[in-house]
């Protein structure tokens, strides 16, 4: 290796697989926000927890910046590496290490992808409820980083309601064992809990031993087509108070052309300004009985216009692609996103006024959003004109989520519902984070970072 920090690092761990290839540094070097030019050192790929702990401890001496690194799915920048960074990447470390019947955990390494993560407590017959489109490719480190949420934190609530337990190497390569999968534990801080959602910034997550659950009961699956946006949460609360909702998600019809043209069916005929996708409890008669009731009450008061039940778990899967399928359909167009959220109580006043700032402030310019109703989280995706340079483009979204984020601010919202701050959404988390609040973040982070080498640049603006 011809870099001396690189060779330095070669005599230290001989063993370590490190990449330095051009093509390897552009991969690993950036998440999907590909808004930054991937410039990191290079990639150090660990298969152990003491290898995790040894480069952690050399980037220490050396002072080199770390970026741990997952399914790097992320939307927000927290996993770029554009300034000479080592890239971190956990994907080696994808094993399941411990199944507890009695306990109803499962311990797996950080690099395991969501989808295995389903298809090991399935092999239990239990489940693992946390579930989101990127399912397929995103990692469980990488969920636990970001406090990842996704289709039905309606029913279960988002990942930190799912972890047990966590090992953690700290900024000075210490590693630290958290909780320990106990379920009662008053002894003090729960540094657990402080590094959910931090965006790899407090240490590295090395384990993680995950809360399972049983499988839920039968469901159906419905889509609704509704009048207006003052129908959407008339509908929302009809549905919640008289069905056991387990995910209730938002589209427009500008999202649904796109996923259209992406390769879904039409499942409704006509034009509709708003679509929601329920799916509810269905173990029995009763059950289904309401839903059809809830339906029909819905039309009669004009908030549904149209509407149908999925009668195949074929049939489901097909509703559930249109909401699904919003994010890969836009990918080729490299949308601005904004992932904002409001207490659900405060969304139709948030909306309103949502709505009135997106149309104002971007004229000609395609806008696509979709959410979670159901726990308040709405995504905006901002779709790039061709006449329109990049440059200028991205200045004119930043100005409008400067506006965004203060009207989040009136309606005591996030400027991050679930995808992290990364480079991204930093210049904006005084927003939705007092002054005072930041300060006590810094001062936390120098406590498990002391170097600041972990993911710097990343949450603050000045690290």
């Amino acid at each position: 290796m011809s870099n001396p920090r690189l060779a330095q690092l070669n005599r230290r761990l001989p063993g370590l697989r490190v990449l330095a290839e051009a093509g390897d540094l552009e991969h690993y070097g950036r998440d999907w926000t590909r808004r930054w030019t991937p410039a990191p050192l290079a990639i150090a790929l660990p298969d152990t927890v003491e290898e995790v702990q040894a480069v952690v401890r050399w980037a220490n001496d050396e002072r080199v910046a770390v970026v741990p690194s997952g399914g790097r799915t992320g939307l927000s920048g927290g996993a770029v590496a554009a300034n000479g960074e080592l890239v971190l990447s956990l994907e080696r470390m994808n094993r399941v290490l411990d199944f507890n019947a009695v306990d109803r955990t499962l311990t797996v390494q950080p690099g395991m992808i969501l989808q295995q993560v389903h298809e090991a407590a399935h092999e239990h017959g239990l489940v693992y409820p946390v579930d989101f489109a990127a399912r397929g490719s995103c990692s469980i480190g990488g969920n636990i980083a970001t406090n990842a949420g996704g289709i039905r934190v309606i029913r279960h609530g988002n990942t930190r309601e799912w972890i047990a337990g966590l090992k953690v190497v700290a900024g000075n390569g210490e590693l630290l064992e958290l909780n320990r999968g106990l379920i009662k534990n008053s002894s003090g801080y729960d540094f657990r809990q402080l590094m959910i959602g931090s965006e790899g910034t407090l240490g590295i997550v090395v384990e993680a031993t995950l809360k399972l659950t049983e499988p839920p009961p039968p469901s159906r699956v419905m889509l609704l087509a509704l009048p207006d946006m003052g129908a959407l949460m008339e509908v929302f609360a009809l549905f919640r108070a008289r069905l056991a909702l387990q995910a209730f998600e938002f589209f427009t019809d500008v999202a649904l052309q796109h996923v259209l043209a992406h390769g879904a069916q039409r499942a409704i005929e006509g034009n509709h300004p708003y679509y929601v996708v329920a799916e509810f409890d269905a173990a029995d008669e009763r059950q289904q009985e309401a839903a059809l009731v809830a339906f029909e009450r819905a039309l009669e008061q004009g908030w549904v216009s149209d509407g149908v039940i999925a009668q195949s778990e074929a049939q489901a899967a097909a509703l559930w692609r249109l909401r699904e399928g919003i994010t890969e359909s836009l990918a080729p167009r490299r949308p601005y996103k904004n992932d904002v959220s409001v207490r659900v109580s405060a969304v139709p006043g948030f909306l309103e006024e949502m709505q009135a700032l997106l149309a104002n402030e971007y004229p000609g310019i395609e806008v696509v959003w979709f959410g979670h109703i159901g726990d308040g989280n709405l995504h905006i995706n901002v779709l790039r004109p061709d006449d329109l340079a990049e440059a200028a483009f991205i200045a004119q979204c930043e100005q409008v989520t400067r506006l965004l984020a203060a009207t989040l601010q009136r309606h005591g919202g996030s400027i991050s519902a679930e995808h992290g701050i990364g480079l991204v959404k930093r210049a904006y988390l005084a927003s939705t984070r007092s002054a005072a609040e930041i300060a006590l973040m810094q001062g936390v982070r120098k406590v498990f970072d002391p170097h600041g080498i972990l993911n710097p640049g990343k949450l603050f603006e000045a690290d």
